[in-house]
């Protein structure tokens, strides 16, 4: 009987904490800046969880059925909190209010579990026995959470299954706890009938989950969604309208198909052309081969490395009939090798020297991406760059973030490394800049591959020809401990925003 109470000690923890999870990652993906999201949901919900715990001493009769009670109610609340909150987003403005009171909802009565539990179970433990068995049991569950949400939580069954499935938990827990203290209910009828009505709820809620992702994606997104799937770094969602592909991460726009090949010609093109010798090239991010596309121009190029986080994003765009076909089977080619790791430790444990290298990581929207545009991470580059090799980074709009932009620029010279900003217009995007770098000199080419829609040699020239509201501003470069560029960034799209 002990180990049973103890077991929903831990599946008590394990639950609360689940929620907690679900709501900051999905805060992080649809607001950003994961750090800010993360902290404030922390602090709310153990702040929440302490004026439960408060609340639990005004509670002084029935206590099995008010612990019953509760954990149907966390159930219920934790359970539907991320479709609540998926669909709050989509089709609502007051996507903050409904979070911070879905998060003290469910941190209040969570709160109110474990000081019950252990009121119900003092008659039957030894005090210094109840202490030490309870905390054990709650910490255990909630290393057993954390364990099991990015590694097969999210990835397998997303933020709404997950929530719901957590959710029946805090049914089963409320259902055999009306077996266990039937000897202290007088109306354990009524509510094992109330734990069946959650359960079946909930079951329900998870048998239409992906109709509820749909409808908050729907309605996000102007045209229909034909793949969305959460993965352990992001939330990846495909969208098309007649012969317009997109693709968002986290709901940002990466490239529309009618007109990524300006941007990605405008990546790859003006600095690997410039190095007839390139042998040996490398890509940071750009999983979904289109980069990795236009290097495969280059009959002469030996090998490229293609370094991606996530291993969903780059077997989504080697095996997806529509996607590949737009990559030109780009990741499959016999001379890509696919690397899925983080960048930075990765570049750390090797010695690899690259002719060329291709940094198209995502904008900087929070501190997890912007540890990638800081002064460490392009000095670490620099040491895998051949003397006369370069680099080029995607380094977000001159036009709609100027010091953003130009703090990027400032961050390269910092680590040591000449520059070289360029800017193209992209209509999906408008105007997109771009920055060569490395410890030579650059000279613009005298060759093109073939094939290509937008760039020629006739045109390069200008895409390093900045008109007036595009030309550098005052700014700081950005550091790992202090990622100014995040700032920038957050503060000149929300005024876009606006």
């Amino acid at each position: 009987m002990s180990v049973v109470l103890f077991i929903s000690v831990f599946l008590i923890a394990a639950c609360g904490l689940i929620y907690e999870l679900i709501a900051g990652t999905l805060a992080s993906y649809l607001l950003g800046d994961s750090v800010f999201q993360f902290s404030t949901i922390i602090g709310t919900y153990l702040f929440a969880m302490g004026i439960g715990s408060w609340l639990s001493k005004f509670l002084v009769r029935g206590l099995v059925a008010r612990f019953v009670g509760i954990e149907l109610m966390v159930g219920l609340v934790g359970g539907f909190s991320s479709s609540l909150l998926f669909l709050a987003f989509a089709y609502t403005q007051g996507f903050r209010l409904v979070l911070y009171a879905v998060v003290i909802a469910v941190g209040v009565l969570v709160g109110l579990e474990i000081p019950l539990l252990m009121r119900i179970l003092k008659e039957r433990f030894k005090f210094s026995d109840l202490i030490s068995n309870v905390l054990t049991f709650d910490y255990l569950g909630a290393l057993g959470a954390s364990l099991l949400f990015p590694i097969l939580l999210v990835p397998k069954l997303g933020l709404v299954r997950s929530a719901l499935v957590f959710g029946m938990l805090n049914a089963g827990v409320a259902l055999w706890s009306t077996f266990i203290f039937r000897d202290q209910l007088g109306r354990s009828q009524v509510l094992r009938t109330g734990c069946f009505v959650v359960l079946g709820i909930l079951i329900g809620g998870t048998v239409v989950a992906d109709k509820i992702s749909a409808a908050a994606d729907n309605n996000l997104f102007a045209d229909e969604v034909i793949f969305s799937r959460n993965t352990r770094y992001q939330r990846i969602v495909l969208t098309k309208w007649k012969d317009d592909l997109r693709l968002f991460l986290n709901s940002h726009l990466q490239f529309s198909s009618r007109d990524e090949y300006r941007y990605h010609e405008a990546l790859v093109h003006p600095g690997l052309s410039s190095l007839p010798g390139a042998r040996r090239v490398l890509v940071l991010g750009g999983g979904d081969g289109l980069a990795v596309r236009e290097l495969l121009k280059y009959p002469s190029l030996e090998n490229i490395t293609l370094v991606d986080l996530d291993p969903e994003m780059t077997k989504l765009f080697s095996t997806h009939p529509v996607l590949s076909e737009l990559n030109r089977h780009s990741l499959t080619a016999a001379k890509v090798r696919v690397i899925n790791a983080d960048a930075f430790p990765w570049l750390d444990s090797v010695q690899d020297q690259f002719d060329f290298v291709v940094v198209d990581f995502p904008d900087p929207t929070n501190y997890s991406l912007g540890k990638l545009y800081t002064a460490a991470f392009y000095r670490l580059l620099s040491k895998h760059i051949s003397s006369h090799g370069f680099l080029v980074v995607q380094s977000t709009s001159p036009l709609f973030a100027r010091q953003s932009y130009w703090c990027i620029v400032e961050t390269l010279k910092e680590a040591g490394l000449r520059t070289y900003p360029y800017h193209v217009y992209v209509p999906s995007f408008g105007e997109w800049g771009f920055v060569i770098a490395g410890q030579t000199t650059y000279e613009q080419p005298q060759q093109l591959p073939a094939g290509l829609r937008f760039l020629s040699l006739r045109n390069i020239p200008d895409l390093f020809v900045f008109p007036n509201d595009m030309l550098p501003v005052p700014v700081q470069s950005n550091h790992l401990n202090d990622q100014v560029l995040v700032r920038y960034y957050e503060r000149e799209w929300k005024d876009i925003a606006r």
